[in-house]
């Protein structure tokens, strides 16, 4: 069986394909020129052995082991009919025709899968024991796999967390965008929880492991990915779904035919002219072409049916973090909150307490003091007590930024109108950091991660023009995804997810019957996009695995694209409809010529092919349409 398959899969092959066809247009040649060749010598049977033997190993292997009563029956009934009454150039043009949809459409449904592997690679592989030996706490090196629950580890500054667990000792602050997808790192302390994956940036920490092999969240996120691929079933063709009634109708009207008419030419012309291969065609084309245009504009679709599912989607799901938003911390508040002090001073002086520390607020900080020109000297001394913040001396004076836990510890007093300003960033979505001089608080500082310029006009175009419902999915905390929300127009808002609440979420969605488009940028969002019905990937700033994991990505980083990318597959889905339809008049037109006698083998072969032609180039117009409306520009 093995070596069947294997000279079948060559002989389906593209230029075996091409072979065919260059035979089939020589004996087309000889039916147009009226030259006459004896029936066994005609090139046809070239094409009707390359094209032919797979198809009826198709439809044969369909019927007896799927009990499927495929399309490619039915053109096989064509060709046999056709070669037993010496058409032999009608049945070479059958079997073409459906080698040649078949290419194309492998092309255009290739997927591909390095994405689970690429999250795979994220494991930790070690973790530092702490054991006893002769009353000295000693680390030992060990497997990450053989960590067991109660164990207790310690993970220096730089190193993956390799399990799941609990801090009983330390301070720090732990970067767990790949499982929520927040831009921000965050600070830990005793009795706070760390996940899997998850990187400790600053500070070492002692962690009693809590969850271990498959039960961890790196665990829990790579089978998500698994079962989620596993559930994705290749969409059967257009024409194959339509074969079990398409098979007994064609034979029964050919039967009825030679019954009445006694002429067998008519029933073989029947069966001829009956063959979908016009609707074979009509997917595929459509999406050749359609891909092609959205390549012209930075989107990457890597299937065919993708680009199918988009133009049903009825419903668009957002990740907050580097889609809606750029994934970048920037100043937006500096609110000096003592009358001695000016937002010039604060602004120095926050800066030079940040001048060295490497975490992400403090880089934001001082990236904006230098975008606006200006430079500080560095700090007499410098001190970072992780997950806190940072205590330097400068001008003879000591400066402190960081919690207000950090400003409670060193005995300064947080006012209420500090506290009143954090809230007030807090119920904006922004991070904050509080700035002391000596023994007083003289500032607070906020930072927003950027929304993109066009968010809103995006989420508008997509709701009120294509009417796609929009919901954004984040892992970001209440008031932080209801202020973004706000911003950009989304009313529908699902905040403070873990990986597996956003597979939940859409999963509800599919079970109410919608179609669901996943939009992230995230190894934290490769479940849900996985899950969903098609999904999209931010290709710019967004990780290998979401790239991977999604159906389409947007090469640019550009979420102006996507409305450009559902009107598209609105227009791909109702041409790949009005080609059907098309062809199945032509069809119909034929078989009644066919019944009538006005049509032979050879002449219904023709005309079988303009059907084809027809849906070809109505497809082709796809590539060159402008859509240019719906690519939102600033």
């Amino acid at each position: 069986m093995g070596q069947i398959e294997n000279i079948i899969r060559v002989l389906e092959g593209l230029k075996m394909t091409i072979v065919g066809g260059v035979f089939l247009l020589i004996s087309l040649y000889f039916v147009l020129s009226g030259t006459s060749i004896p029936t066994y010598l005609d090139p046809a049977w070239v094409t009707i052995i390359i094209c032919g033997i797979p198809l009826v190993y198709l439809a044969l292997t369909r019927l007896i082991y799927e009990h499927w009563v495929s399309s490619a029956l039915l053109i096989v009934m064509a060709m046999v009919a056709s070669i037993y009454i010496g058409e032999i150039f009608a049945a070479g043009e059958v079997t073409f025709i459906m080698a040649l949809g078949a290419l194309l459409e492998e092309y255009t449904v290739e997927r591909s899968k390095r994405g689970l592997t690429d999250l795979i690679n994220l494991k930790p592989e070690q973790g530092r024991l702490l054991v006893t030996e002769n009353g000295k706490t000693i680390e030992r090196q060990i497997e990450a796999k053989d960590i067991q629950k109660d164990y207790v580890l310690r993970v220096l500054p730089g190193e993956k967390i390799p399990v799941d667990g609990v801090i009983i000792n330390g301070d720090t602050s732990i970067d767990q965008s790949v499982m929520t997808g927040e831009s921000l790192p965050l600070d830990k302390t005793v009795n706070d929880e760390v996940f899997s994956g998850t990187l400790n940036l600053h500070g070492a920490i002692d962690i009693r492991a809590t969850k271990v092999g498959e039960d961890s969240s790196l665990e829990k996120l790579i089978r998500l990915v698994q079962e989620a691929d596993e559930k994705q079933a290749p969409t059967q063709r257009i024409a194959d779904k339509w074969a079990t009634w398409l098979v007994p109708v064609a034979l029964g009207i050919a039967i009825v035919t030679y019954l009445f008419t006694g002429n067998l030419e008519r029933a073989v012309t029947i069966l001829v002219v009956f063959c979908p291969c016009a609707l074979i065609l009509a997917t595929p084309t459509a999406i050749m072409a359609a891909i092609g245009q959205a390549t012209k504009q930075g989107v990457l679709v890597k299937s065919g049916e993708a680009l199918e599912i988009m133009g049903n989607v009825d419903t668009i799901t957002f990740d907050k973090t580097g889609t809606l938003t750029y994934g970048n911390l920037e100043v937006s508040d500096m609110l000096p909150l003592v009358d001695d002090i000016t937002q010039d001073e604060l602004t120095e002086f926050v800066t030079v307490s940040e001048l060295k520390s490497e975490h992400p607020i403090g880089k934001a900080i001082v990236n904006h003091s230098k975008d606006n020109g200006k430079e500080y000297s560095d700090p007499d001394s410098f001190e970072m007590i992780p997950g806190k913040g940072v205590k330097v001396d400068y001008k003879g004076k000591t400066i402190l930024s960081g919690t207000t836990r950090f400003m409670e510890d060193n005995d300064i007093e947080v006012t209420d109108k500090c506290v009143e300003e954090l809230d007030l960033l807090r119920d904006e979505g922004k991070a904050s950091i509080v700035v002391a001089q000596d023994d007083r608080i003289i500032g607070v500082v906020g930072l927003s991660d950027v929304l993109r310029e066009n968010a809103s006009r995006v989420v508008s175009t997509l709701h009120d023009e294509l009417e796609t419902n929009v919901e954004l999915l984040t892992g970001d905390n209440h008031k932080a995804a209801n202020y973004f929300a706000s911003q950009v127009g989304i009313a529908d808002i699902h905040s403070e997810l873990l990986p597996e609440n956003k597979v939940e979420i859409v999963e509800e969605l599919k079970n109410q019957n919608k179609k669901v488009c996943m939009i992230g940028d995230g190894v934290n969002d490769a479940p849900a996009l996985k899950t969903a019905n098609v999904s999209v990937a931010m290709g710019g700033i967004g990780s290998d695995i979401a790239i991977d994991a999604a159906d389409i990505a947007l090469l640019g980083d550009d979420i102006e694209k996507l409305p450009y990318l559902k009107k598209l597959s609105n227009a791909t889905l109702f041409t790949i409809h009005l080609s059907i339809t098309i062809s199945m008049i032509i069809n119909a037109i034929a078989i009644i010529c066919s019944v009538m006698g006005l049509l032979n083998p050879i002449t219904g072969a023709l005309v079988h092919n303009v059907g084809s032609c027809a849906v070809v180039m109505l497809a082709a117009s796809l590539y060159d349409r402008d859509f240019s409306k719906y690519v939102i520009s600033s």
